[in-house]
């Protein structure tokens, strides 16, 4: 996700995030930005997700100077996850540049990392944390809200006043939108007096499992992996949807439903992760607030292990009794959960857990996909574990909550011009625009790679 905004000869860029998907593909889509970066006078980040916040050092390793505007929430997550893709991106590089790499390749240059620690800690140098619904100023004649978009730990809607003469006009960018209902944040706030509305569109052609299921699904699928016999890998994102998952295990375990097996969190980044949740209760629901008084610990329980150290990681391939780890990254394609997956799908009797969304030409998609054979460290793997997706644990809203929330907009915002959907596949980005207009009435566009349109043209 990136979305440039011009005006008056000041360049303000909506999140900057890494393309996910092939290696041949993602590498000159990141690595190269279509505008300056040293002419970007700020950017505006709706959440720490690597797909929107990813590429902050590389935009500052090529100029950019300016302040990076994020809830308080989002700016502590941030820290972590820019150092931990930094990491990746050195150790990624070194490892393809080794000899036996370079002799299966004989072809490939000498790969450099998309950026460096020192390029992340500079990035991390430029956060400024704002709250919620507290207006600031980012230039003048722009002043910017934070709502909350209830997808992550401190994921909002970006709400832009533009002063122009004597006319104010607004701008929303509603950032990744999440569900009503789901376990520990507050449900997705509605901007109001929009006359443009920038959209996601992520799920804009599916529909999950209703969220009430999602606690029952989960406990069904490890009471079946375990009468396999094998392990239970689940790939899970280390920002919100691992806290989901041990949140429910928690219950889970304190109801007496849970097999009695061990629990490993796998990811250096997601302890790193779960510690700034237990900062940040102003961003807990109701609900929660009340587990947490009576519980304690939301994040913790007698047979839930956090694991750190390399060795001990390693030593869990090691296990043949049933047990569950969840590692990142989500979409497989780095992190623990790669070495799990290679030691874990060729056995008929260990399962493979999804639980988030997997981008078209990740391993996770291949996996979902169920696809015979897959690549895994650059050697093929045939799959024979069980593939178990479950759909409830999603925290995008789907295509109907995407359809309420353009309603809800529009409703609240009688002077609302155009949509602007972004960030989905083609099928849900058709599927949405096709909804919206002949449903809702709106008039919609789907903005292309490096297309510029000019908003002052639709002030009619």
């Amino acid at each position: 996700a990136r979305h440039l905004l011009s005006r008056d000869g000041h360049n303000i860029l909506l999140d900057c995030g890494l393309y996910q998907g092939r290696r041949k593909d993602t590498w000159d889509r990141n690595r190269y930005f279509h505008f300056e970066p040293s002419r970007v006078d700020a950017v505006l980040l709706s959440h720490a997700h690597i797909d929107h916040s990813g590429n902050l050092p590389n935009l500052v390793r090529q100029g950019f100077a300016g302040p990076i505007w994020a809830t308080m929430a989002t700016t502590d997550l941030a820290r972590v996850m820019l150092r931990d893709s930094a990491f990746i991106q050195e150790k990624d590089a070194e490892w393809l540049n080794k000899p036996t790499q370079r002799r299966r390749h004989p072809g490939i240059r000498t790969i450099e990392p998309l950026y460096s620690m020192e390029d992340a800690e500079q990035a991390i140098k430029q956060l400024r944390g704002m709250e919620y619904h507290k207006q600031f100023e980012v230039l003048p004649g722009l002043d910017v809200t934070f709502y909350d978009a209830g997808h992550i730990l401190g994921a909002a809607a970006v709400i832009m006043d533009i002063q122009r003469g004597d006319q104010r006009k607004r701008l929303a960018f509603s950032g990744d939108i999440g569900r009503a209902g789901l376990p520990l944040l507050r449900s997705p706030e509605i901007p109001y007096n929009v006359d443009w509305l920038i959209m996601e569109s992520t799920y804009g052609a599916r529909t999950h499992d209703p969220i009430g299921d999602a606690k029952e699904e989960l406990r069904q699928t490890i009471v079946d992996a375990v009468e396999r016999g094998g392990k239970i890998v689940m790939p899970s994102f280390s920002v919100e949807r691992t806290q989901e998952i041990v949140y429910f295990l928690n219950e889970l375990y304190n109801e007496g439903h849970l097999p009695q097996i061990p629990i490993y969190v796998d990811s250096p980044l997601a302890i790193d992760v779960t510690a700034i949740f237990r900062q940040h209760e102003e961003c807990y629901n109701d609900a929660t607030k009340n587990t947490l008084r009576t519980n304690g610990d939301i994040f913790g329980f007698q047979r839930l292990s956090y694991v750190r150290d390399v060795q001990q990681s390693m030593q869990l391939n090691a296990i043949k009794t049933p047990c569950l780890i969840i590692s990142a990254s989500g979409m497989c394609e780095a992190g623990r959960v790669v070495h799990h997956l290679r030691n874990s799908v060729g056995d008929s009797k260990n399962t493979i857990v999804f639980v988030g969304y997997q981008a078209e030409n990740t391993l996770g998609r291949k996996l979902v996909e169920r696809q015979k054979e897959v690549n895994i460290l650059g050697e093929p793997h045939e799959v024979h574990a069980n593939i178990v997706t479950l759909n409830a644990f999603s925290g995008h809203a789907d295509k109907n909550d995407l359809f309420e929330y353009a309603r809800t907009v529009k409703e609240a915002s009688p002077n609302l011009k155009r949509v602007f959907l972004v960030h989905g596949e083609e099928e849900g980005l058709s599927a949405l625009k096709q909804r919206f207009t002949t449903e809702l009435g709106l008039s919609v566009t789907i903005p292309s790679l490096g297309e510029r349109i000019a908003l002052e043209e639709m002030n009619g």
